[in-house]
């Protein structure tokens, strides 16, 4: 351990990160909030314009003949079946957030937008705007990291490292050394921090649950989110002191399961016709305006929407970035002996359609109650967004039920993620060290723990999104790095 300088660096950022945030917490939120906002000023374009490369790119791929190309051996066959490939991509692309924001990011947008154009015409703009951000761009992100990985992992035979592409690519030389060296740092702290930011998230809307269980008021003190982290690092720190990788991935299912019952059960109660319409018609949107809207800046708008981009738009897809290396290796790892077109469609294409109809289905409900009805909505939403989900839930049958659905569900997402990124970390730090020690699986969990606790301390959705920003900033130029050193290699290969 004490012989891996990466490490070493490593734990000594992440750890100054979090000791920072428990002594100055208002500080580190402070700057974070000065220095994203500084930093998509001057470079929300090149935020804006490597996503949408990304996605760009991985269309290229599956319509060419290197779409043919196996991750893998030329006769290797896929490690799972489709159907179980697809199960656990919706397992990677089915967390918390969705759970957060299923209901809450639609009308957010709504908000902002119903100052401009009429109410119905706002609410298909915020349903075009919720997918965008969960769609096509976000799962670039994740596909060409992970696309990278497994082409070189398994093709290749590299380690599972950021640096492995670059310097078989471009050779050993020094600045490929630093290079390499460097992005694998940044992929580190980018993961430690993205996940940091998924603990303090789940503790929001688990306790947003818990108080609407329990009829429990503004006036309940902090107790209550310190008391559910507590539980949470009791109950993710116990599983990385042995092998329970099986056991993860069945609560994994199981929270996916969960989440998926909830959604039909809302189908099923709810307006339903009102919500499949708009589900309908958000997929059509979306694939008619998704590659434009991909190069928009808003550049010419007033303040409130240029702040608006900034802190939703540029804000998700520097969150995405942070966690593209850690979902990256995931998908690598299951995606062995497929083809480069079908990983491109079944890791980009189906993640996306499940998005658009479980922010359809929410989103709608949501919208249902803000058109149709006088439900108070708006002030939910602006007064306490993580309890936004809780309420639209309380307006239907067997809400108490649901209600426990949803905190059980975000409760394990959280914690299958923080064991599985832990093993990630514990992966990327020691060389690629597929079995990583208990000790350095443990200290990574607890460094964890720590970046949760300063978030949470933070009190603010806002603060959370802004520190994991400011982490992933670095990532925006190693992804460049991989793209060129995959392509390189590609050209090289022979197609038929």
């Amino acid at each position: 351990m004490f012989r891996n300088p990466l490490l070493l660096v490593a734990l000594a950022v992440t750890g100054g990160i979090a000791a920072w945030g428990v002594i100055d917490n208002t500080g580190l939120a402070a700057l974070s909030a000065t220095t994203v906002a500084t930093l998509f000023a001057s470079r929300g374009w090149f935020i804006m314009l490597t996503v949408s490369l990304l996605l760009l790119v991985a269309i290229w791929l599956a319509l060419s003949p290197y779409g043919r190309i196996k991750l893998g051996r030329d006769d290797e066959e896929p490690e799972f079946d489709t159907i179980s490939w697809l199960t656990m991509l919706f397992a990677a692309g089915m967390g918390v957030g969705l759970l957060y924001y299923g209901a809450a990011e639609p009308v957010s947008h709504f908000i902002l937008i119903d100052e401009y154009v009429s109410g119905p015409e706002a609410a298909e703009r915020a349903r075009f705007m919720t997918n965008f951000h969960w769609g096509l761009h976000a799962w670039a992100i994740y596909g060409m990291t992970a696309l990278v990985i497994a082409y070189f992992g398994f093709r290749k035979g590299c380690a599972n490292l950021i640096s492995a592409p670059i310097q078989r690519v471009f050779g050993q030389r020094a600045w490929t050394l630093v290079v390499g060296w460097l992005a694998d740092l940044s992929a580190i702290v980018a993961i430690a921090i993205g996940v940091g930011g998924s603990i303090a998230m789940g503790v929001f809307q688990v306790e947003g649950g818990v108080a609407s269980l329990f009829g429990l008021g503004p006036e309940r003190g902090g107790w209550l989110p310190l008391a559910i982290f507590a539980l949470m690092c009791v109950a993710f720190v116990l599983p990385l002191l042995v092998d329970l990788s099986k056991g993860m991935a069945l609560l994994s299912n199981i929270a996916m399961a969960l989440a998926v019952a909830l959604m039909l059960f809302v189908v099923i109660v709810g307006p339903t016709s009102y919500m499949m319409s708009g589900v309908v018609g958000g997929i059509g949107q979306y694939f008619w305006n998704v590659l434009p809207h991909g190069f928009a800046t808003f550049t010419f708008f007033d303040e409130n929407v240029e702040g608006w981009f900034q802190s939703w738009t540029l804000n998700y897809m520097a969150w995405w970035l942070a966690w593209g290396p850690f979902v990256g290796v995931f998908v690598a790892r299951i995606s062995r002996g497929r083809t480069i077109r079908e990983f491109v469609v079944g890791v980009m294409v189906v993640p996306t359609l499940f998005s658009m109809i479980w922010f359809g289905v929410f989103g709608s409900l949501g919208f249902y109650g803000i058109l149709r009805t006088e439900l108070p909505i708006l002030e939910v939403v602006e007064t306490n967004i993580n309890e936004t989900i809780f309420f639209v839930l309380d307006q239907l049958p067997l809400s108490f039920l649901t209600t426990l659905v949803v905190v059980i569900a975000a409760f394990l997402f959280i914690v299958t993620s923080v064991v599985s990124a832990a093993f990630v970390l514990g992966m990327f730090s020691t060389g690629g060290d597929p079995d990583p020690a208990v000790k350095i699986k443990v200290i990574w969990g607890i460094l964890l723990a720590a970046l949760g606790l300063v978030m949470l301390l933070s009190g603010s959705i806002d603060a959370v999104r802004s520190i994991i920003s400011l982490g992933a900033m670095p990532f925006v130029l190693v992804i460049h790095l991989l793209v060129a050193a995959f392509l390189r290699a590609l050209v090289k290969e022979p197609v038929r």
